[in-house]
C-alpha cells in the first residue's frame, strides 16, 4: 500500500466520521464519505467546509491548504463507489449487529489487500470480525472527539489481526496527525477502561459524606493538576455517556469492584441530570446560579500555636509559612497535626494515642502550594479545627473533609495509578503508551504510572493497602505490578 496515494473510505458521516473525514481531507488523502442516510454524507462535507473557513479566517489554515483538502474530501451515494479504498474505516452505530453487517458487504467490495477498521469505542474487536472470510485484515481505529482536536488514536489488534495491518493503521494514524498508540482488544480497550477511576472514586467519596462535588473537583485540580475534577468531567460529557460506559466496563470485568460505579451516578441519569447537556448536573447551570464553594468557613481566629505528631517537612513549612508556632511538648489545649498516608484520622489516632478531639489531620502528598485539605475524627472539637483553617487560610485555601482514609486526593490519585499498573500488568499496553494515551485521551497532567512515581512508588502501594485494610473493601487492593515494584523499590515504568 503506497502510503502517499492511500485512498480512505469513511463510512458513517456523524460527529466522528465527519472528523475524521476532516483530519484525512487535510493530510492530502483521498477520502470517501459514504452515510446510508441520505444526504448526509453532502451535509458532512458541507459541514467540514465550514469549518476548514474558519479556520482560514482566523489565520490557523492557509487558502492554498483548504482548497487542496477540499479536493481530497468527496461524499458518495453507495457503499460500492468505496471499492477501490485501501482501507475502509467504520463510524457508524455502537450496535454489535449493524457493524457485523456492513463489514460482511465491505469484504465483498473492497481488494483482497485492503484494511478493514472499526472506530468503534467499546465492542471487541473480534467479535466485530468474527463473522468475516478474512478476519486478518480487520483491527480498531478507535479516534476520540472531537477528532480534529483529540491527537490521540488508540489501534486496536483482533485476535487474528496481522502485524503488517497493525503497522499500517499506526503509519495511518501519524499520517492524519494524530498519536497512536497500539492496544489489546479488551472492553473499554485503553482510555475508556483507564478513565474509570478519576470518576468512580471521586463518586465513592461524595456517597460516603467525605466531601462535596465540589471539595472533590477543587482538591484534584489544585492538589493534583487535573484540569477538571472528576464531577466537572463527567457534567461536560454526560451521564447518558459516562454511567453507560462505566456499567459495561464494569460488567465485562466480571464486578470487578475497581471499576465499580455508586448509586447516585445511575439516580442522575434516571433523573435526566445529565451535566451540561441538560442544565443540570452535579452542578446547576442556569443562568445566575452560583457554583458551589469548596472553601472552609473562616470564623475563628487563627491558631497560634500547634503541636506536630510527626516529623512531615511539608506540615513544619507550612506552619512557620502562615507564622504558626510548633509547641515542643503538648499542653493538652493546642490542635495536634499530623500528615497519615493512606489512614484516616481515627485509625491515626487509634494507632499513635493521641487526642482524637485535637487531631487535625492534613494532606501533604498533594501539592499543597495553592489548596490544603484538612481531615478530622468524629468528636472532633470545632474550635481546634477552626483555628487551624484560619492559620492556613493565612496563606493558602483550605478545604474540610470528613474522615476518610486517604483523605480525598490519595484516594482517587491512587485508584488512577492502581488501575494504570494494572493495565501494564495484564499487557493491555506498552508502559510508555498507557502514560501517552490517559495524557492525551483524558487530558490527565500525567500518565497514571508517571503518576505513581510522582507521589512516590511505595507511598502510593501504602495508600491502597491502607484504604483496603480499613474499608474491608478489595475495590483498594494493588495491582501486582505496583507491589512489586514498591518492594523492590523501583520505578512503576520499570520493566
Amino acid at each position: 500500500m503506497e502510503n502517499g496515494n492511500l485512498k480512505l473510505g469513511i463510512v458513517g458521516a456523524g460527529a466522528m466520521g465527519g472528523g475524521i473525514a476532516q483530519v484525512a481531507a487535510m493530510a492530502g488523502l483521498e477520502t470517501l464519505v459514504y452515510d446510508a442516510r441520505a444526504g448526509a454524507g453532502e451535509l458532512a462535507r458541507e459541514g467540514i467546509l465550514k469549518r476548514l473557513d474558519k479556520r482560514v479566517s482566523q489565520d490557523k489554515m492557509s487558502r492554498p491548504a483548504r482548497d487542496s483538502a477540499a479536493d481530497c474530501l468527496k461524499a458518495v451515494g453507495t457503499l460500492a463507489e468505496l471499492s477501490d479504498c485501501d482501507v475502509v474505516v467504520e463510524a457508524i452505530v455502537e450496535d454489535l449487529e449493524a457493524k457485523t453487517k456492513l463489514f460482511s458487504e465491505l469484504e465483498g467490495l473492497l481488494r483482497a489487500d485492503a484494511i478493514l477498521a472499526s472506530n468503534t469505542s467499546s465492542l471487541p474487536i473480534g467479535a466485530i470480525a468474527a463473522q468475516l472470510r478474512h478476519r486478518d485484515r480487520m483491527a480498531g481505529l478507535h479516534f476520540f472527539n472531537p477528532v480534529p482536536v483529540m491527537k490521540l488514536v488508540e489501534v486496536i489488534r483482533g485476535p487474528d489481526t496481522r502485524d503488517d495491518v497493525m503497522e499500517a493503521l499506526t503509519t495511518l494514524g501519524r499520517r492524519l496527525g494524530r498519536e497512536p498508540v497500539q492496544v489489546k482488544d479488551t472492553p473499554g480497550f485503553l482510555v475508556n477502561y483507564g478513565g474509570r477511576a478519576y470518576n468512580t472514586e471521586g463518586l465513592a467519596v461524595v456517597h460516603e459524606g467525605v466531601a462535596t462535588p465540589a471539595q472533590v473537583d477543587a482538591i484534584m485540580r489544585d492538589g493534583f493538576g487535573f484540569r477538571m475534577g472528576p464531577f466537572e468531567l463527567m457534567d461536560l460529557t454526560g451521564m447518558d455517556v459516562n454511567f453507560p460506559v462505566t456499567r459495561f466496563v464494569h460488567e465485562s470485568a466480571f464486578g470487578d469492584p475497581r471499576l465499580r460505579s455508586t448509586p447516585l451516578h445511575r439516580y442522575m441519569l434516571e433523573t435526566g441530570q445529565l451535566g451540561r447537556k441538560t442544565g443540570r448536573g452535579f452542578y446547576d447551570y442556569a443562568e445566575g446560579s452560583e457554583t458551589p464553594s469548596a472553601d472552609a468557613p473562616l470564623n475563628a481566629v487563627p491558631a497560634e500555636a500547634v503541636v506536630l505528631c510527626d516529623q512531615d517537612a511539608q506540615l513544619k513549612a507550612l506552619v512557620e509559612e502562615c507564622g504558626g508556632r510548633i509547641l515542643e511538648n503538648d499542653d493538652s489545649r493546642a490542635a495536634l497535626l499530623a500528615a497519615p498516608v493512606g489512614e484516616d484520622a481515627t485509625a491515626y489516632a487509634a494507632r499513635t494515642g493521641c487526642d482524637h478531639r485535637r487531631l487535625i489531620c492534613v494532606d501533604t502528598v498533594m501539592d499543597i502550594s495553592q489548596r490544603v485539605t484538612l481531615m478530622t475524627a468524629p468528636a472532633a472539637l470545632p474550635e481546634a479545627l477552626a483555628s487551624v483553617a484560619a492559620l492556613f487560610a493565612q496563606a493558602r485555601r483550605v478545604t474540610t473533609i470528613a474522615d476518610s482514609p486517604g483523605f480525598v486526593g490519595q484516594r482517587i490519585a491512587a485508584m488512577v495509578a492502581n488501575l494504570g499498573c494494572e493495565m501494564a500488568q495484564t499487557g493491555l499496553a506498552s508502559v510508555e503508551d498507557i502514560d501517552l494515551a490517559m495524557r492525551l485521551g483524558l487530558n490527565y497532567p500525567r500518565g497514571p504510572l508517571e503518576l505513581v512515581d510522582a507521589m512516590g512508588v511505595a507511598v502510593t502501594h501504602r495508600i491502597l493497602v491502607q484504604a483496603q485494610a480499613l474499608t474491608g473493601d478489595d475495590r483498594y487492593r494493588p495491582s501486582q505490578w505496583l507491589r512489586r515494584r514498591a518492594q523492590l523499590g523501583l520505578s512503576a515504568r520499570a520493566l
